[in-house]
């Protein structure tokens, strides 16, 4: 009951089963609802903070467009009650330093207002019983010509034919300050005071995006719907622009990888009393932008370091495992980031080896020889370099070495 009514059509993906008592149990769909219930129980009124983890949806994955049953996502949310889009323009600004940050290429951070929306739905005449289903089909915009929407309106929404055309007017529209003028000067959607407020919103998220530098990347764009029943103001999604890439023969096409917007009702929901916490925030689809750094990888061929070893130890004699086990051991009390092959005795060249497939950069040697000089060989992998350095002051080579 915590996720029931949360998720509008999205509902059918609850991941839902049943425990060995034959009580019914659901996976988290998404990290905002579980949020929202922690801040009610805990009587949370003031809060920012991120949080990395799995959710879980009852979807046919498309491991090509990053579509999982189970995958990480990363939110971030500011709740509180502060001045109008203030928090909100940070959400974006958030977004729009990640993705330029990963440099995933070119994208659009769309924004829109459910007050907008369910306006435009208003003055065009749908009866506010249907304002959430009419909505769930306006999400379909970006997957579908405006047509098989319409038909979804009218065949399966029960909308009038002159409702969905007069909807779509409104939801074709998209661009920035200079539209949310435009709209607040609209005859009809200037009377409807959600649209007013959301417009006025919307102008004012504008001009702090303004002031943030990142307008030329932001949309205002009347489509976008986010399927959510949890959203009650600003909502936005970024989508990443099709990459034109001669290497790749079928491009990578994610569409979204980020999405989020103003829940001030959800945090009610939980609080017996019905308290409300004002919130908005962001998730990032990590999954998604994995899928597409990796094309990237196989496509340019470039080797990726896994680890963050900076050193191999290695010996050069049989027998030595012992004094490997030593070194490595030295190296790990002094916080340097070491490994050895699990092998009692590994062949020199094997080790080496294991260092260019890895990226390891370094490799210290120890050797019989070495051990009576009371000094250890250290590699540098790249260039083949060799010198002798005291057992003493490994640990400041080491770490000189790997900070440049």
């Amino acid at each position: 009951e915590t996720l029931m009514g949360k998720y509008g059509d999205n509902s059918k993906l609850i991941y839902e089963l049943q425990d060995q008592g034959g009580e019914l149990l659901a996976l988290r769909y998404d990290l905002t609802v579980p949020f929202a219930r922690y801040l009610a129980m805990n009587k949370i009124t003031n809060i920012k903070r991120y949080h990395i983890a799995k959710v879980y949806r009852r979807d046919n994955p498309r491991a090509t467009r990053g579509r999982y049953r189970e995958f990480y996502q990363c939110d971030f949310d500011i709740a509180g009650q502060f001045d109008p889009m203030i928090p909100d323009a940070e959400c974006l600004k958030i977004v729009h330093e990640i993705l330029s940050e990963l440099q995933l290429g070119d994208f659009v951070i769309k924004v829109n207002d459910r007050r907008i929306l369910n306006g435009v739905f208003a003055v065009c005449g749908v009866p506010e019983s249907r304002f959430v289903t009419t909505c769930s089909a306006v999400d379909k915009m970006d997957k579908m010509p405006w047509e098989e929407v319409r038909s979804e309106m009218v065949g399966e929404k029960g909308l009038s034919p002159e409702a969905a055309d007069r909807i779509g007017e409104y939801i074709r529209l998209h661009g920035g300050l200079e539209l949310v003028e435009r709209l607040l000067q609209d005859p009809k959607l200037s009377q409807n005071k959600l649209a007013r407020e959301g417009l006025g919103d919307m102008k004012l998220l504008f001009e702090y995006l303004t002031l943030f530098g990142i307008t030329g990347k932001v949309s205002f764009d009347l489509s976008l719907a986010r399927g959510l029943d949890y959203y009650t103001g600003v909502i936005f999604e970024a989508v990443l622009l099709q990459q034109e890439n001669e290497q790749v023969e079928e491009p990578v096409s994610v569409g979204s990888v980020a999405g989020g917007g103003r829940y001030d009702g959800l945090v009610g929901m939980f609080d017996p009393k019905g308290r409300k916490v004002p919130c908005v925030g962001v998730s990032i689809g990590i999954e998604r932008i994995f899928s597409i750094l990796e094309q990237r990888v196989e496509a340019s061929e470039e080797k990726i370091r896994t680890t963050e070893t900076q050193v191999l130890v290695a010996s050069a004699q049989k027998k030595l495992l012992e004094e490997r086990l030593k070194l490595v051991s030295e190296l790990w009390d002094a916080g340097v980031k070491a490994e050895i092959l699990y092998k009692k005795n590994p062949k020199l060249l094997n080790q080496l080896q294991y260092c260019e497939d890895t990226g390891i950069p370094l490799v210290a040697i120890v050797g019989e020889q070495e051990l009576k000089d009371g000094v250890v060989k250290l590699r540098v992998v790249a260039t083949r370099e060799e010198v002798n350095v005291r057992r003493e002051s490994l640990v400041e080579e080491i770490r000189m070495r790997t900070s440049q």
